[in-house]
């Protein structure tokens, strides 16, 4: 800033801009009420069908977050523009003031240019009166001082001036489509944020083994509180880089080979360091700006190369996996690490033939991760991980082609036809991880085998299949499920249907796959409901169905039965979703269908009747599998079994977020399940009940309490479809007591169909004598 533009300065062009951008945040806090209150919750409750369900909903969603975002960005600016015009305008005024104190001792500021000035006195040196009489004495010190003065000022505002054009730069480089959701109150924040950036950049790049305990706390405590800061984290990614990145993480996070007195004295905080780093890492990401687009492209450059060049060292994909596992990461992003990442899986084993021993632990190599037991030296491992976090991306990922049939060099061979001849297949990344990838071995500090790889592949899955990040519940805003999420339950349940062992021999998995099924629960119960005839109606699909059949179902409904979390997912789910169907039918008594030939009471029960038909027949295949289990074990997982659903709770204790949803008014939800308003309905009552262990009826019978004989769960089965019927009825101000008495029997034939369906595709396997009752 230079004395002659801050001293003659004319901010009107700047108070217009304020003033303008005030009106503007207005104008678009207005736009983003009517877009989240009218547009998106309309869009929420709209009966979406076809490619609407899939599209539209979402398209609209996106829309209103523009609204939001855009908010937000001008909020910022305003905020930004305002801050500094406060400030220019008060050192136009220090500014000023000092000058003319200066005249007042004859002393003279005068415009130098090039941004220059000079201070001069009006008296002679040998302190004589100046031709015009004037005899008041000037010194250097007067001089001095009144020159320090005016270039602190013009220091203050220089510094001013610039950090408000590098934030505003750095926030508008933030997303080159739509607007940033970067918010700050004043500049100063933004500032800020940018310079602990570059301070903590500086801090990381130097080598490892030079880093002291102080430098690591710095880092540490910097990036937990700026890990979500958008303008920190991509001025810090960017400041360091990506061979830095890696660098940094591999020198810090093995205290055997370098830093001795960080790893000892800090080894407890190295899992601190490591999220916090993958947060600020993920953030940065998110950003559109050139700079990080290079800095993705060089991070996948760096995957399939030693991390020190001829030296060797970990690959790229090793380290930065590991960084993979806390955040969010653009999905683009993760997407074409993915496609090298298997690419190079591909090259390092043969296409898959065999293990990859460069990516097996050994002793002599890095640990990499802290987080968890593994060491981290398999980068599917954080890279899965990573993908349970980003729904879209892990969706693309499974679905991407592994190998072609037509490759040469394709060793996968498999009899698809049953005709007793093998041939080349197609698999895609799903097919080869969870059926034909040779994990690498490893075990913990106690010599036990760890499976971290493994059970990151079906939290993957979870949020693959659901779209939503692993470990979380659906809500109103989760989009309908689309065809790519389909395809992928469809090839689940068939792949564990064709060798349930896949499933049943990695138990640790059935608690991804448990939630899985509960929120496909529409499409489960279209594929046991007989017949097509008005299906669409009876059990309503918001976007793509997935195409279960009857055999991939049942088997793959016992093998998840059989582990108690996943057991207690599909039988929560179930209830859940057959409850609010229930109400849905009761409130809309010819949405399933309007015969004139029948009464409005006998169209109802024809569709309340197959709706507890199926939940008969569901209960079943998981009471059967969750029985036969319990029959190997001699009863002993009885009570793994109770602290399962027990435990429920704390993931969804009630009605809402049991794989359906939530809402306000009765509609169509996450993954095309009716749900609506849960409070006072028969899911609110027996989902929380059936949490609590025990479940009670009117009569003070037990309904739910595994443990118990095979018998006593189907009883409960009908007691609990013969309660949501009596609370629809209620809840709609009609009850109709033939339903009622009807939906039980209705129920039975299904828990009697579930037995069929074991023999028939299970070879009779886990028909139980009777569970071990408790004490």
């Amino acid at each position: 800033m230079d004395f002659n533009a801050l001293y003659h300065a004319n901010f009107k062009l700047l108070d217009d801009a304020v003033t303008d951008w005030s009106t503007l945040v207005k104008h678009l806090g207005d736009l983003k009420k009517d877009a989240e209150d009218d547009l998106h919750k309309a869009a929420l409750k709209a009966d979406w069908a076809g490619v609407n369900a899939q599209v539209s909903r979402e398209f609209v969603g996106k829309t209103a977050g523009e609204f939001g975002d855009a908010h937000t960005q001008a909020t910022t600016i305003h905020n930004i523009l305002s801050d500094t015009q406060g400030e220019l305008k008060s050192y136009h005024q220090q500014l000023k003031d000092a000058v003319s104190r200066g005249e007042k001792k004859n002393l003279t500021v005068v415009d130098a240019g090039d941004g220059k000035f000079t201070v001069t006195g009006s008296t002679r040196p040998d302190g004589n009166s100046d031709p015009s009489g004037n005899k008041s004495a000037t010194n250097q010190k007067d001089v001095d001082d009144l020159r320090d003065e005016i270039q602190g000022i013009l220091s203050k505002a220089t510094e001013s001036d610039n950090s408000a054009k590098t934030v505003l730069m750095t926030l508008v480089d933030q997303a080159k489509m739509g607007f940033s959701d970067a918010s700050y109150a004043n500049r100063d924040d933004a500032a800020d944020a940018v310079k602990e950036a570059d301070e903590l950049a500086k801090l990381a790049k130097k080598n490892p083994d030079d880093l002291s305990v102080q430098d690591f706390d710095r880092l540490n405590a910097g990036l937990k509180k700026y890990a979500n800061d958008p303008l920190f984290a991509e001025r810090f990614a960017h400041s360091l880089g990506p061979q830095k990145t890696l660098e940094f993480w591999t020198g810090i996070s093995d205290p055997n080979r370098g830093n001795y007195e960080v790893g000892h004295k800090r080894l407890d905080q190295l899992d601190d360091l490591q999220r916090n780093l993958g947060l600020t890492l993920a953030h940065a990401t998110q950003s559109d700006s050139t700079d990080m687009t290079e800095w993705k492209r060089q991070m996948i450059d760096l995957g399939d190369k030693p991390l020190y060049g001829d030296r060797g060292g970990p690959m790229g994909f090793q380290v930065m996996s590991n960084l993979m596992r806390t955040g969010d990461y653009d999905d683009q992003f993760l997407k074409d690490y993915g496609t090298k990442l298997m690419a190079t899986e591909r090259k390092m084993t043969g296409n898959g033939e065999h293990g990859n021993p460069f990516w097996q632990h050994l002793g002599g190599s890095a640990w990499l991760n802290r987080i968890g037991d593994d060491s981290g030296n398999d980068p599917l491992t954080g890279y899965l991980k990573g993908l349970s976090n980003s729904p879209d991306a892990a969706t693309d990922f499974f679905n991407e082609q592994y190998i072609s049939k037509d490759d040469p060099d394709n060793p996968f061979e498999r009899d698809t036809d049953g005709n007793g001849k093998k041939g080349k297949v197609s698999l895609s990344n799903f097919q080869y991880l969870f059926e034909e990838r040779d994990w690498p071995q490893e075990s913990n500090l106690h010599g036990d085998d760890i499976v971290t790889g493994q059970n990151n592949l079906a939290l993957a899955l979870e949020a693959a299949t659901t779209g939503h990040p692993a470990g979380e519940m659906p809500t109103a805003d989760t989009p309908p499920h689309n065809a790519g999420q389909a395809k992928l339950v469809e090839d689940i349940f068939h792949s564990v249907s064709e060798k349930p062992d896949r499933l049943t021999g990695h138990g640790y998995m059935s608690d991804s796959m448990g939630q899985i099924a509960a929120e496909y629960m529409p499409d489960i119960h279209r594929g046991l409901h007989a017949g097509d005839v008005r299906e669409t109606t009876l059990f309503p699909v918001a976007g793509t169905a997935a195409d279960l059949d009857e055999r991939d179902i049942s088997r793959f409904l016992y093998s998840v039965g059989q582990n108690p979390e996943g057991y207690a997912a599909v039988n929560l789910g179930q209830h859940s979703y057959t409850t609010q169907l229930m109400q849905h039918h009761f409130a809309h008594p010819t949405a399933y269908v309007e015969d004139a030939s029948f009464s409005q009471a006998d169209n109802l029960k024809q569709g309340a009747d197959h709706i507890a038909r199926t939940a008969g027949e569901i209960e079943g295949l998981i009471g059967a599998g969750r029985a036969y289990q319990g029959e190997l074990d001699g009863g002993a997982k009885d009570a793994e079994y109770n602290a399962a659903i027990e435990s429920a709770g704390s993931w969804g204790g009630t009605a809402i977020g049991i794989g359906i949803g939530m809402a306000t008014e009765p509609m169509t939800g996450p993954g095309g399940a009716i749900i609506g308003d849960v409070a006072g309905t028969a899911a609110e009552e027996i989902i929380g009940k059936i949490t609590e262990g025990a479940m009670r009826d009117s009569s003070g019978e037990i309904i739910y309490r595994n443990g118990e004989s095979f018998q006593d769960t189907s009883d409960s089965t009908y007691k609990m479809v013969e309660l949501a019927a009596q609370k629809a009825g209620q809840n709609t101000g009609h009850r109709y007591p033939m339903i009622e008495g009807s939906v039980a029997t209705s129920a039975q034939d299904g828990f009697d169909t579930s037995g069929r369906l074991v023999h028939q595709y299970l070879d009779g396997e886990g028909i139980p004598r009777q569970l071990d009752t408790e004490d």
